[in-house]
């Protein structure tokens, strides 16, 4: 296991209790390099969304936990933690329930039929492919290997 997926591993257990106290969902971790800085950021969320004093509350608390847990060794690190947003991509199998009969905006790294874009309401999907229902009735079937990007659309 990489140093990344150990300090997110820890990360969450530290989260979790802050996360089911506050009625909250933990939705993402990670522990990752932009630029010269690193980041831990923790995504949360909650029926009709997160507010700022929903961040600060976890903020505050989980901060605690970290300076007393300190278990991120030669890196300072900038903590953020925040609501995932509309365009959250789907990572966890509680996402695809979630999403299920809902329409996907699916992105691949190479064309499929001279397309790479792909739009549909999520049908099936298992551990290795998703499927979903396209606007002319016909199904396809991604592997997730193939997936750049699968998240919920959303219409503006």
């Amino acid at each position: 296991m990489s140093k990344r997926e150990t300090y997110e591993q820890k990360a969450e257990a530290l989260l979790l209790p802050i996360i089911e106290e506050n009625q909250f969902e933990l939705v993402d971790v990670e522990y990752v390099k932009e630029g010269s800085n690193w980041y831990l950021r923790a995504y949360i969320d909650k029926e009709g969304g997160i507010t700022v004093d929903d961040c600060e509350t976890v903020s505050r608390a989980f901060s605690d936990l970290l300076d007393q847990n300190d278990f991120i060794e030669d890196d300072a690190y900038i903590l953020e933690v925040s609501s995932p947003g509309l365009g959250r991509p789907l990572k966890k199998e509680k996402d695809y329930i979630r999403s299920m009969g809902k329409e996907l905006e699916i992105r691949t790294y190479k064309s499929i039929n001279r397309q790479k874009e792909f739009y549909g309401i999520l049908t099936a999907y298992d551990d290795h492919t998703v499927t979903i229902e396209m606007e002319n009735g016909e199904t396809q079937t991604f592997q997730k290997s193939e997936l750049a990007l699968i998240r919920l659309a959303f219409d503006f």
